[in-house]
């Protein structure tokens, strides 16, 4: 936290849009982002249960630091969040970041672990 308490606040843009969202490190990137663009406008990640079930906000960090609470394995796994995977509902800034949306279907998400599994 920064001094008096304050916390800090950091930028957070989406790559492929004009959306540049702030975001108090105590707050989580996708409520950032939800706050950042007037309806009836389209957001440029995908909202769905907001606490780490669904997978709709996956996102890719292409920069920045962050922390992350606990999400959903089936739409993140360990490896893809070593990658720079995370749910945005689930990551809070650390740094000024880049992210870019990156949902996976459910089908998109079962032909990715059959690729997988032939790869092993």
């Amino acid at each position: 936290m920064a001094d008096g308490n304050e916390p800090r606040v950091f930028r957070i843009r989406v790559r492929g849009s004009d959306v540049v969202a702030s975001c108090a490190e105590t707050e989580k990137a996708l409520i950032a982002l939800e706050q950042a663009v007037a309806f009836p406008r389209p957001l440029p990640v995908n909202v769905g249960c907001r606490k780490g079930g669904c997978g709709a906000c996956r996102v890719k960090v292409l920069s920045g630091d962050y922390t992350t609470i606990k999400m959903s394995r089936a739409h993140v796994t360990e490896q893809e969040e070593a990658e720079g995977y995370a749910l945005a509902c689930r990551i809070m800034p650390l740094s000024d970041m880049e992210i870019e949306p990156a949902f996976l279907s459910p089908r998109e998400r079962m032909e990715m672990r059959q690729a997988q599994k032939f790869a092993d």
